[in-house]
Order: structure tokens, then C-alpha cells, then sequence
């Protein structure tokens, strides 16, 4: 924590800095109220950023996890809002040094004296980039009023080859990514599961990340999380978070101890934690497989098996449930041919971005190929979850928390994508 909050300090300075001197400059010349909103807007932002850095320092292992959230908002948000005018700034500082360097290799190229010359800064960029310093200023507050718990349903219709005729318009809902120990409300969450039991699916998948770091912050939603029912039940597997590797422990017992809660807790809920197996959901004389891997992921931990949770598995339709994406390239389409449908989340769509008329963009595309909503390949598909819940900034923009329906389709009937 010490050394993250240092860093964070380190660019927060530089960019204070960067940002202070380009607008001293201004300053003189601006009109007295512009002067007065923007010194006042600059201090209070930082003021406040610095505030939660102290607040953090000295308190921090005395808070709640979704209160660290919360006062890590403010210092994101300070930075998002100085990067923003900086990057303007150096639009503008690297215009003014190519101006510079042409006047100076002209001159010379000419054999004359330089003359004392000033390049003052460009009003356009200026003004543009205490626009783009709005943007955060607005919308980082408004998506954690707002954004939390603005649960949202995203319904698909697929196509499934040899899909057993009594499993025709399955009814699969999947959310992903509680991270429990983030939320501050639970009437709210309490929508969430009414929205999810309003669906009546046949079938509930969870794709990891029920808490951020410890078991015990699930402890007060095991009543609301533990109303999920399914008439063919609710499986899950584990995610990156569950394995404590971001959380301070005394020791490896207590993070070992701390794994088994979590695992334990799936139990507590009702539900069917895989842990690189499969099982069959059956009707009738009709099957389809279940698989569940534990953790697999480029960059992350890497414990899941796929190997072992597919040997033996005969099903004519194998849904896997993986949490982290990146699996699915890495070795489930290249090795699993047979398998028909993968379910993961982990991105949470970086919980900010765009979302509308069918276009999609959000930072986190930068890191990952593939982070939200169906993908197809061939006859194999993967879903990315946008997550239930949130982690780090205690809000959402534009990338909703999610509840995914899926209803699978015999691969001869007519099927309109939603």
C-alpha cells in the first residue's frame, strides 16, 4: 500500500506541476473570473486528492474495503482531470518547440542575429483542455452516484449444434465478478437479484471474483446472494480475486485459511463450485455438460486445468465457465474444438466507456482483444461478462454492471441475435 501510495504521489506531483505552469502562464492573461474558476478548481481537486493520500497513509488498514474505494475516487479523479488538460499542454508545448526550432534554423540558414521573441501558448488548446478536464470532473462523480448498481440486461439468442432437442430455449442467466467486499449497499444488490430472478432461468452460471481479497466480505450477502435458485441449479467457478493474492496476510497459513472459506462459501450460497470438472445438467434421457476450471489467464494466476475438467466428458454440447478471457484464445478454441459456448468475465468492461447503437469502446480494449458481450469463431463462441459488481474506482460510466441471459437454439431453427 505504502509503495503504491508513494507512486501515485510521485506522477500526481509531476502532472500538479506540468499543469500548474501552464496554467500560471495563462492566468495573466485571463479574465478575473476565468482566473478565479480555474485556481479554485485546481486547488480544491488537488486539496482533495491529497487528502485521501493522507487519509489513506495513516487510517488505511482501519477501512472498510468499499471506504478505501471511495477514497481512492477522489485521487483518480484528480489525476484523470490533470492528464487531460497535460495532454493538451504538450500538444501545445510540442507545436510551440517545432515553431521555435524552425525560426531558429531559418535565421541561421539566413546569417542573422536571432531576435528575443515570446511563443505564447495557443488559446484553442488551452481552452480544450480545460473542456477535456470537465469530462471527469462531471462524469467520474455522476457514475458513482449512479453507476453502481445500474444492473442492466443483455439477452442473446444462440445458435447450438447438436443441441439436444430437450434443451431447446435453455434459459442460461450468467453474472460475474461480485466482488462483494466493494458494495455499500445492499438494498440495491437486493434489486439486482430480483432482476436476475425476474428472468426465470433454467440455469444460473457465476464466473469467479465472489470477493476482492478476503471470505469474510461476503459474510453479509449470503442471505441476498443465496436466493439464486434454478430448477437445473447455479454453478460457479473461482476467479483471480478469490485466491487472496491482493490481500496483506500474516502469514501463508492464514492465506491458504482464507482460500478454503472462500471456497466454502459457494457451499454456504447453494451453489456448485467446479473446480476443474464437469458435471452434466440432465432432461430426461438428454445431456449437456458443465465445465468449470479454476483460474487461467494471460498475465494472472494460472491454476485451472482444462485438461483434467474435460477428460472423460461426453456430452454433445460442453458450456465451459472460465473466468478470465483470454483462456478462450490462448487454449480453449486451439485445443477444445468441442467446446461449444465459453462464459467469463474479469474485464468488467474497465467499468467505464461507450456503449451505443452497436458500437463499443472502452480503455480496457487497450489490454484485452476481447472484453465484452458474444464473440464467434467458427461453431464456438465466448461471452464476457461486464461484471455485477465493481472494484477499485466505486462507480460505473457508460459500462453498466451486467446481467447476461442466454437462451440456446437448435441449430436448425430460425434465431434472430439479440
Amino acid at each position: 500500500m505504502i509503495l503504491f501510495l508513494t507512486i501515485v504521489v510521485l506522477i500526481i506531483g509531476l502532472l500538479e506541476f506540468y499543469c500548474y505552469r501552464g496554467l500560471k502562464a495563462k492566468w495573466k492573461e485571463s479574465s478575473n473570473a476565468l482566473r478565479i474558476i480555474t485556481k479554485t478548481f485546481f486547488w480544491l481537486s488537488l486539496l482533495a486528492s491529497f487528502g485521501s493520500i493522507i487519509a489513506l497513509f495513516i487510517f488505511g488498514e482501519s477501512f472498510e474495503k468499499w471506504q478505501r474505494n471511495f477514497l481512492f475516487a477522489p485521487i483518480m479523479i484528480n489525476m484523470f482531470i490533470k492528464l487531460n488538460f497535460a495532454i493538451f499542454l504538450l500538444i501545445d508545448d510540442v507545436r510551440r518547440l517545432i515553431v521555435l526550432l524552425r525560426r531558429i534554423f531559418k535565421k541561421r540558414a539566413e546569417h542573422e542575429v536571432l531576435p528575443d521573441f515570446k511563443i505564447s501558448r495557443s488559446e484553442f488548446l488551452l481552452k480544450s483542455g480545460l473542456f477535456a478536464s470537465l469530462i471527469p470532473t462531471i462524469s467520474y462523480p455522476m457514475g458513482m452516484i449512479y453507476g453502481p448498481y445500474s444492473y442492466k440486461v443483455h439477452a442473446h439468442k444462440v445458435k447450438i449444434k447438436n443441441l439436444p432437442e430437450r434443451f431447446h430455449k435453455l434459459k442460461i442467466v450468467q453474472i460475474s465478478d461480485i466482488h462483494s467486499g466493494s458494495f455499500y449497499d445492499k438494498e440495491a444488490v437486493n434489486k439486482g437479484i430480483d432482476l436476475i430472478l425476474s428472468q426465470k432461468p433454467d440455469v444460473i452460471f457465476f464466473t469467479g471474483d465472489l470477493v476482492n481479497d478476503s471470505a469474510d466480505e461476503m459474510k453479509p450477502y449470503i442471505d441476498i446472494f443465496s436466493r439464486l435458485q434454478a430448477p437445473l441449479g447455479v454453478y460457479s467457478v473461482l476467479g483471480n480475486h478469490d485466491y487472496g493474492d491482493y490481500g496483506a496476510w500474516d502469514d501463508d497459513i492464514a492465506k491458504s485459511e482464507n482460500f478454503e472459506k472462500v471456497k466454502h462459501l459457494h457451499f454456504e450460497l447453494g451453489w456448485r463450485l467446479l473446480m476443474d470438472e464437469h458435471i452434466y445438467l440432465r432432461k430426461g434421457d438428454d445431456k449437456i455438460a458443465v465445465v468449470g476450471v479454476q483460474n487461467w489467464g494471460t498475465g494472472f494466476h494460472q491454476e485451472g486445468d482444462i485438461k483434467k475438467a474435460m477428460y472423460g466428458c461426453d456430452a454433445p454440447v460442453k458450456l465451459l465457465l472460465s473466468h478470465d478471457p483470454t483462456h478462450w484464445d490462448e487454449q480453449v478454441k486451439g485445443q477444445y474444438p468441442d467446446i461449444n459456448i465459453t462464459f467469463s468475465g474479469h474485464t468488467h468492461g474497465a467499468q467505464m466507456g461507450i456503449e451505443t447503437h452497436g458500437f463499443k469502446w472502452s480503455p480496457v480494449s487497450l489490454r484485452y482483444s476481447k472484453w465484452a458481450g458474444l464473440y464467434q469463431e467458427e461453431d464456438q463462441y465466448l461471452y464476457v461478462n461486464r461484471g455485477f459488481g465493481f472494484i477499485g474506482y466505486p462507480g460505473r460510466i457508460g459500462i453498466w454492471p451486467e446481467i447476461t441471459v442466454m437462451t440456446l437454439i437448435d441449430d436448425e431453427a430460425p434465431v434472430t441475435y439479440g
